[in-house]
């Protein structure tokens, strides 16, 4: 019997979730706001696997079959009959808490509620639901079809059976996975390219070097595939600004504090690769 994933949220994140959860043989339900945003979402989906069908990395008769396992809803309900939902909404608390109060009255009760957060403590979500052992973090990477990792995290009560069935739906889709064993902000992976990023944006800020040559340090110097600055325009500036101030609030530690050179790219709308401009143009 095929199951079935909800994916909640169908923007850059969510539809990547969807499009290797359809191609592992998942039915997929992808749910957003409106139609339109789930218009884009299936634009994003069938240009993704008409990459990989241009590049011999998957066959058309798959990629079709792929795409006929996913349906797009506007209504929440439709999360009630999966096996597993994976949240992907904006990263802010509230808005992921008010999902999961839904989530926690609609769904079955032995569905395995995750959340693909970057930097928000498991816990903080879970508690609002009268199920934290089913709640765990799946936190995957941009762009979801071709990175391999998926950190998993435990929330305070994240049961061994949810974490199991996270990593059986994790692998069984092509991921890697690491388990963040304590449920801290940022987990593993966001708290490592945050204090990096933020640190490159100090040294640009004050004028130490240029976002090119701090780039070229890390890439020549530490063997990294992409600069921490090239990496904030990638995942958008405004995300890192997020993922940060989510971290500093739980931590109060300085070296997460944004920077006022972020601060100030965000409201201008510098925000990367996304709008054009980031600390690199892209005309």
């Amino acid at each position: 019997m095929t199951k079935t994933v909800a994916v909640v949220g169908a923007g850059l994140m969510g539809s990547g979730i969807a499009q290797v959860a359809a191609q592992a043989g998942w039915r997929v339900i992808v749910r957003d706001v409106d139609l339109p945003a789930l218009a884009r979402s299936r634009d994003m989906i069938e240009a993704s696997f008409a990459r990989f069908v241009a590049k011999g990395r998957l066959t058309e008769r798959d990629a079709q079959d792929a795409l006929g396992r996913i349906s797009g809803t506007t209504d929440l309900a439709a999360a009630g009959t999966a096996d597993i939902v994976v949240e992907a909404v904006f990263e802010d608390l509230a808005v992921k808490r008010a999902v999961f109060t839904t989530l926690d009255a609609i769904c079955r009760p032995d569905a395995v509620l995750a959340t693909n957060t970057s930097a928000i403590p498991i816990t903080q979500i879970a508690a609002v639901t009268q199920r934290p052992e089913s709640v765990v973090g799946t936190h995957f990477f941009s762009p979801v079809p071709m990175m391999a990792l998926c950190e998993l995290v435990r929330g305070y009560k994240t049961s061994d059976a949810t974490l199991a069935r996270a990593r059986e739906f994790a692998e069984g889709v092509g991921k890697t996975c690491i388990v963040v064993n304590r449920d801290v902000a940022g987990f593993v992976t966001t708290r490592l390219i945050a204090a990096l990023a933020l640190e490159a944006a100090r040294l640009v800020e004050t004028g130490v070097a240029s976002a090119e040559d701090v780039d070229t340090a890390c890439r020549l110097g530490f063997g990294h595939a992409m600069g921490p600055l090239a990496t904030l325009d990638l995942t958008g500036v405004d995300i890192m600004v997020d993922a940060a101030r989510n971290i500093y609030a739980d931590t109060q530690d300085e070296k997460f504090y944004p920077p006022e050179l972020l601060a100030r790219m965000v409201v201008a709308g510098d925000l990367g690769r996304k709008t054009g401009q980031g600390f690199y143009s892209y005309g």
